[in-house]
Formats: structure tokens, sequence, C-alpha cells
């Protein structure tokens, strides 16, 4: 069985292919982007059947010539929430997305896509319906565009599409990512390197480090998306724990995973564990501070997943970056 996976070399893409390598798929076909050529550790970590650049590849499959698979997982996207070019942002995330489900509409392969809770905005409420959404950057509008066009053709599908709303996703093979890696990743070589962690002071009528957000961790997400590779139904998911819980929340579970010690939050702050810094200008007006999966569509299409807390995640996190980075330096 041949499955296609875009984005491979990416953060949950890698973790997709691992996924259905673990459970017995090897005939994957990886695409990406290796500009940045680094990203080819990710795929180190995989058992993958062929490799395409993503313009190479999409260029074959409107030539008839790509390899032909019974599963697609895009996961392909870039997520950089601060990009400014809306011209690539909509080419890459959406043009390309069109295609794709396009491709696979005719193959009659099932789809799975990622979508983002970047679609909510600023709303309070986060519902898969129109109303709740109001994306604060053109990121969150390249992926409500295709998620519409989705809801569109939905009557006259001939093969499943998913789109999954993904929260804010965290957990190994993100390195890359430079900024746009997880709170956590960026904690991890701040504990290393000066014995503390850093975040935001309060905004929007937060108080400092109490923004709360759906963090998930990425193997709860991968479970989510291989859900639907076999379920047969289609729409557009949340993909979050339905926990929103507060950035403090992961800075203290970092703080206590690396010292091997527990401490209230007041202790760590008091310690000079966890620093508060400004807040940047350039977040201002285009910042979620509160993000919360509503997971009723996710239930009720029988994805039981059971998604871990901050605390359960991040300490097999903290787990993780310890073995592969032991000297709290990026290789």
């Amino acid at each position: 069985m041949t499955i296609l996976v875009t984005g491979a070399a990416g953060f949950i893409g890698c973790n997709n292919v691992i996924a259905l390598n673990r459970a017995g798929f090897d005939d994957v076909v990886a695409v990406d982007n290796l500009t940045k050529a680094d990203k080819f550790r990710n795929l180190e970590q995989c058992r993958i059947s062929d490799y395409f650049d993503k313009e190479d590849f999409i260029e074959r499959v409107r030539r008839g010539t790509a390899p032909i698979p019974e599963a697609i997982f895009h996961q392909g996207a870039c997520s950089d929430t601060m990009q400014t070019d809306g011209r690539y942002m909509m080419q890459n995330n959406y043009r390309y997305t069109l295609e794709l489900f396009e491709w696979a509409q005719k193959l009659h392969v099932p789809f799975i896509y990622a979508s983002s809770a970047a679609t909510y905005g600023g709303s309070s409420v986060f519902e898969e319906k129109p109303e709740c959404e109001g994306p604060l950057n053109v990121y969150g509008y390249s992926k409500l565009l295709f998620d519409q066009v989705l809801r569109r053709r939905f009557d006259s599908l001939k093969a499943p599409v998913v789109g999954l709303r993904y929260f804010n996703v965290y957990g190994p093979h993100e390195q890359h990512k430079g900024r746009m890696a997880s709170v956590a990743f960026h904690q991890y070589f701040q504990f290393r390197k000066n014995g503390a962690v850093k975040l935001f002071e309060g905004c929007q009528g937060y108080a400092d480090g109490a923004q709360m957000r759906d963090f998930v961790y990425v193997e709860d997400v991968v479970s989510v998306a291989m859900h639907f590779m076999t379920a047969g139904v289609s729409g557009i998911f949340n993909c979050g724990t339905g926990r929103a819980q507060p950035f403090n929340d992961v800075a203290l579970s970092v703080v206590n995973a690396l010292s091997g010690r527990r401490r209230t939050l007041e202790e760590a702050v008091s310690e000079g564990l966890i620093e508060y810094i400004d807040f940047p200008e350039a977040l201002k007006g285009k910042y979620q501070a509160f993000t919360e999966a509503n997971l009723e569509r996710l239930r009720a299409a029988g994805c039981e997943v059971a998604f871990r807390s901050v605390e359960e995640g991040t300490t097999e996190y903290m787990k993780y970056l310890s073995r592969t980075y032991p000297d709290g330096e990026l290789v």
C-alpha cells in the first residue's frame, strides 16, 4: 500500500511517517522542500520508498506521471505565522493544497490535510463553524480558504477528505523550525544554557505567562491523522486536547523536568527560574491569547485518542531532548 506524505521532512510530517512505519507501512512516498538541507535529519528517522521535491512532484501530478498513492497525508505548508509574503503563502498553502485535493478526488483516495487553529483568530469560541472564524494573519487565511473549498464541495466528494485544525503542537523533530518551534523546545535550550526559561509578560488582560493555549503533543496529533486514514468520513475537525493551559504550566513543567525537583510556579519565579520578557511589538494585534479546541465533532467522528496534558507531554519531551541534545546545543 503506497502512502503519500507531504512535508515529510518537517515536524508533523516526519512524525506522521514514523507512525506509519510503526504501523507496518514502509511504502511511503515523501514530498518536501530540502532547500534547508538540515531537514534531512528528520527523513533519516523514517523508512520511505521514494522522495520528491514538492515542485517536482506537483509537476508530475499535472503531467500524470506521479506515483499513485492509496492515501494522502498533506502535512506540508509554510507554518510561519509572522510570514508577510502573502503571495508565497497563498501559493504554497492554498493553491498547492487545492491541486492535491483535486488529484486525490480524481484517484478516489482519502485526503487528510493540515488546517490550523489560526483560522479562528481572536475568537473565544473554537467550534468548526464559519461564525467562529476570523484569522489574524495571512497564514490563518491561507488555511481557512481551503477549508471553505471543502465546505462547498462536501456534498459532491468522491473520496474522504479531512481537514485537521492543529492547535499548539509540540514534540520531537521540530528542531529545524527556528523561531516557530514550540515554547517547550526553546525553553529546553534556555534552561541548559542559563538555568532559567523565558515567557512573555502579560497581555490582553492576562497576567505574566497566564495567556492560555491548547498545547497538544505531536504523537497525539498523528494518532488523530492515522484514525482518519481508514475512518471513511469527511469534514473539518479540531485537533487539540480540549484543555487550555497557561504558558506558565509549560515553563514550570520544563523547569521541574530538567531540575529534577517539583516546584510551584511561585517558587520557580522567586528563584529566578522563570523570567518574563517584554511582549513583542510585531505580535500586538496578531496574537491568540486563548485557544481551546472544542472536540465534539472529533469525538462524534469516532476518534477516541487520549490526549496528554501539558505536564505529561512536556515531561516526555524533555526526556527526548535530553537524550538528543545532552549538551544543550543544536547539532
